[in-house]
């Protein structure tokens, strides 16, 4: 279960810098090593990023609780947790490109797919 609470640290941090590496060369490096007080606007990319940011950022605390509840849960089912925590990281690393490239369908998919993983993760809480 540690490698994928990991797992999904690591994907938002990427998220984080994902979104910085899209906006950089629209201000350049003179720009950005000041105060940044009057950013040029962001285009359609960088604020997709930002959003499926937020988004990641809106459900990491549904993930990681129950996730770390399976450490301290007497007997959680450790193995359906950690197959709910696989599903939730590779929904949402599906998540972040196809909301980039504006595929809705296939977007919404993947959060389903994710949110299933989060539900899973809560399931193995009470499934013993």
């Amino acid at each position: 279960m540690t490698t994928w609470i990991l797992a999904a640290l690591g994907l938002y941090l990427g998220q984080i810098y994902l979104s910085a590496l899209i906006y950089f060369p629209t201000e350049g490096a003179l720009r950005h090593l000041g105060g940044r007080d009057d950013q040029p606007e962001k285009g359609k990319l960088t604020k997709r990023s930002d959003r499926a940011l937020v988004n990641m950022k809106e459900n990491l605390p549904l993930f990681f609780v129950p996730a770390l509840l399976t450490y301290v849960v007497p007997g959680a089912n450790l193995e359906l947790a950690i197959l709910g925590a696989q599903v939730f990281f590779l929904g949402r690393l599906a998540y972040v490109p196809l909301y980039l490239t504006g595929i809705p369908g296939l977007r919404s998919l993947a959060y389903t797919v994710a949110f299933v993983g989060n539900v899973v993760v809560a399931w193995a809480l009470f499934s013993n």
